[in-house]
């Protein structure tokens, strides 16, 4: 069982908001998480990410690997 740190959409149409979650990697997009870490609303000026640290370095440290998105986010966030 593969486990990857991505986003799942909620929100509504046009006003998307994401919900950053462990989840195994043959899962819908959609379906059911391990785990939610944190949250993502690119609607807002500028764009909130909020991230449970201690979650994400936990699921890190079991083997779990983010998608480019989350990626891209941590990055923004580091800088």
């Amino acid at each position: 069982m593969a486990v990857k740190i991505r986003l799942t959409r909620m929100g509504s149409k046009k006003h998307p908001f994401y919900r950053i979650v462990a989840a195994n990697s043959e899962s819908r997009r959609d379906g059911r998480p391990l785990e939610f870490l944190g949250y993502y609303n690119p609607m807002t000026k500028p764009a909130k990410v909020e991230i449970d640290r201690e979650k994400l370095q936990k699921w890190l440290g079991l083997g779990a690997q983010a998608s480019e998105t989350v990626r891209s986010l941590l990055k923004k966030l580091d800088a």
